[in-house]
């Protein structure tokens, strides 16, 4: 039976909470994937469940909270920093590489929409990573005007390691609520009423941690936040798992399509049904297709 460990690490300053879900409790070393929710989101909102399946199937998972949402610390509370998030992820990987249950050369990324994105941002500039899975990734509502290169590459890499990611007020939009049943109304971060929907159902659960407030802040960086322009730099074998009728605008299908064909290293593109929430409902019918499509790639990537 899988277990589960509370843990936590040191991230940009702040202890970054989640927890270890290991197949058994035996000795030996597993492949393992380390995974963070969405925007605003918190791990307890249903990753959690992705972590377990990947558990049940015989992948070690590592979840744990953004900085400043959840059970994570960091002030401000409730700001989206992607540059921050990604280093985030590095320093989940420092952690999870040192753990006795892990074996290093196994390891694998998965991020959910906005995190869909970070994935491969981490995989373009850290190659510790061998699979990345890329859930409904965030990629933006357009290609960007410049096309990707080496030179642009090079920036966003010296910025996730060393550069100064700090926002400022013309960088920052918030706070805001994240969802809103009235954009007229209430204006919020995610507009769609699928996206209200989805945050009241599982982010108004007891224990989730979720609140309905956040910042999001796109620091003015030598060459701005985009996975789109590290998709030709990936190091990972790549799983995309997108949604035909993703309602979400920075989740275009399209955009989607011209990354993954950037990609240069072994992939796997899989349609799924309904939008960008569909595979977020648990127990569910798009879940258990998610989850059973995740595990085999996971495990046929990793030779598990």
């Amino acid at each position: 039976m899988p277990v589960e460990q509370q843990v936590d690490f040191q991230s940009e300053g702040a202890t970054l909470r989640g927890v270890l879900i290991t197949p058994d409790d035996h000795s030996g070393k597993y492949p393992v994937v380390v995974m963070a929710h969405g925007t605003s989101a918190t791990i307890q909102m249903v990753a959690i469940e992705y972590a377990r399946a990947f558990a049940q199937a015989g992948i070690a998972a590592l979840i744990y909270d953004h900085r400043s949402f959840g059970r994570s610390g960091g002030e401000p509370r409730s700001e989206i920093n992607p540059w921050v998030q990604c280093r985030g992820y590095v320093s989940a990987i420092d952690f999870a590489l040192e753990l006795p249950q892990v074996n290093p050369s196994k390891l694998a990324l998965w991020g959910d929409s906005y995190t869909g994105g970070q994935v491969m941002v981490v995989s373009a500039c850290d190659a510790r990573a061998k699979v990345i899975v890329a859930q409904c990734p965030v990629l933006g509502p357009s290609a960007p005007s410049s096309p990707p290169s080496i030179e642009a590459m090079q920036q966003i890499r010296s910025t996730l390691q060393t550069g100064n990611v700090q926002g400022t007020p013309d960088t920052t939009t918030g706070p805001l609520p994240v969802v809103s049943p009235s954009q007229l109304a209430y204006p919020s971060l995610l507009a769609p009423i699928q996206a209200f929907r989805w945050f009241l159902d599982y982010g108004g659960r007891p224990g989730s941690g979720w609140i309905n407030e956040a910042k999001r802040v796109l620091p003015p960086t030598p060459v701005l936040y985009s996975p789109f322009l590290c998709a030709p730099y990936v190091q990972a074998k790549v799983l995309f798992m997108v949604a035909p009728e993703d309602e979400m605008v920075h989740a275009n299908y399209s955009v989607a399509q011209q990354a993954y064909e950037l990609i240069p290293t072994e992939k796997r593109w899989y349609d799924i049904r309904g939008g960008h929430f569909g595979l977020l409902y648990h127990p569910g019918e798009l879940f258990n297709e998610a989850i059973d499509v995740q595990v085999h790639y996971l495990r046929a990537a990793l030779d598990a």
